[in-house]
């Protein structure tokens, strides 16, 4: 991704801060609107199911719920997918479906890489960024924190957080653990996008 102050988008204007040079990690300001962050939620929510982790598995590791949008689903969800692609700079072909995720009180997701691990079968067209938009205010708790670069974003509505992993040094990859720590008050609802490093979507685009 090209590092911006400021990114004019299709139907918007984002405003970017660098976090972490290498691996890049940049804050968003205003990715959604309040009204797109609501939405997303109240189409998400009767959807929910407990979340599980990559092999399938549900664990402790990981203890919110969420759900799939299926891929460019609504005029509504392809503009929002649009809006990301463009964001993160990578054709929405790369992109699977939006995710969201809902975190009660104690609820969270220890350390762990987005990508997946060498010799996997899905390693061979690896995920390479991520893009978490938090879709509310959280009361206490619920940041997502990077223990090995020291960083730790709370929730706001409508921003949003980035890093990338597609390093030919492995050593930059890895410092991209990351963690959702528990919620202490409240709620907290996020959208996520992850980009593969080869096309996964294979059929065409709807229109917008």
């Amino acid at each position: 991704m090209p590092v911006q102050s400021s990114y004019s988008l299709e139907d918007c204007v984002v405003e970017g801060t660098v976090l972490n040079r290498e691996p890049l990690v940049m804050r968003f300001e205003r990715v959604l609107t309040d009204d797109e962050c609501l939405r997303l939620i109240e189409s998400a929510a009767p959807r929910l199911k407990e979340s599980r982790l990559v092999n399938k598995v549900v664990s402790d590791i990981r203890t919110s719920r969420g759900m799939f949008f299926e891929e460019e689903e609504s005029p509504f969800i392809h503009r929002i997918e649009r809006r990301i692609a463009q964001l993160m700079n990578v054709p929405i072909e790369h992109a699977e479906g939006l995710q969201v995720l809902h975190y009660g009180p104690g609820q969270e997701y220890k350390a762990h890489h987005d990508f997946f691990a060498p010799g996997s079968p899905a390693a061979r067209n690896n995920r390479i960024s991520t893009l978490i938009v938090y879709l509310n205010d959280v009361e206490e708790g619920g940041e997502t924190v990077f223990p090995l670069l020291g960083i730790a974003m709370k929730p706001k509505r409508g921003a949003a957080l980035y890093f990338e992993y597609f390093y030919r040094n492995q050593a930059l990859n890895d410092l991209t653990l990351h963690s959702s720590v528990p919620v202490v008050r409240g709620e907290k609802w996020v959208a996520t996008q992850w980009m593969r490093r080869q096309r996964i979507r294979q059929y065409g685009l709807i229109s917008s």
